[in-house]
């Protein structure tokens, strides 16, 4: 089998994780996801708000990928030692959404309120997306270094994947909003949902620690 055949079936694995990852990571109760349910709701510059967080997100992606790569492409035990580090995070972070199953949340956002300029709807969107130290964590560390593992050919796949589950999220919130805000201020929904990012975070965990005890 020569390279180009390895290559093309593994896009698709390298392209589904980014997406899993990405989704298990975004999909939280927070402030950027209540804004931009809230601008959704009011209708109000949605595209302009959905497609700076979706291309925040990305331009973060990608940077956290190539620059992982770049800086662990010769040190192979930082390598290592940065892959189990981010599946022993993915474990504890899958814990904590089996926990939230428990006691569950919602979200909310009013409609209600005097309305944004659309300078002013884009520096909220700017603060909440950028002044976010999770942000970094999720999408430079994290992400970063689980798409540093993928071999060269793979890692703009796997960014591919982590991005379009950015946009796809941020797009449902904004654009879905009417539709999807009795579905998310049920406690009910947000328990099937935890459950099924804390079982996927779970595998993308062993997948880390499985490539970095035989991929190295």
């Amino acid at each position: 089998m020569d390279l180009s055949t390895t290559t093309f079936i593994g896009i698709w694995p390298a392209f589904l994780q980014g997406l899993a990852l990405s989704f298990g990571l975004i999909v939280a109760i927070g402030a950027q996801n209540a804004f931009v349910l809230r601008q959704g709701l009011r209708r109000e510059h949605v595209g302009s708000v959905v497609l700076f967080c979706a291309t925040a997100d990305a331009v973060l992606i990608m940077g956290g990928v190539f620059g992982m790569a770049q800086a662990l492409g010769d040190r192979p035990n930082w390598a290592r030692a940065l892959a189990l580090a981010g599946a022993l995070f993915l474990a504890w972070y899958g814990w904590k959404a089996l926990m939230r199953m428990r006691h569950p949340d919602r979200l909310q956002a009013s409609s209600g309120g005097e309305g944004l300029r659309k300078s002013a709807a884009m520096a909220q969107a700017a603060a909440f997306t950028l002044l976010n130290p999770h942000v970094y964590l999720d999408t430079v560390l994290l992400v970063g270094s689980m798409g540093a593992q993928q071999p060269a050919p793979l890692q703009g796949w796997f960014v591919a994947g982590a991005a379009v589950a950015s946009a796809t999220w941020f797009s449902l919130l904004g654009f879905g909003a009417r539709w999807l805000a009795p579905w998310f201020a049920h406690p009910r929904a947000w328990q099937v949902l935890d459950g099924l990012i804390g079982l996927t975070m779970w595998v993308l965990s062993a997948m880390m620690v499985r490539h970095a005890l035989n991929g190295f």
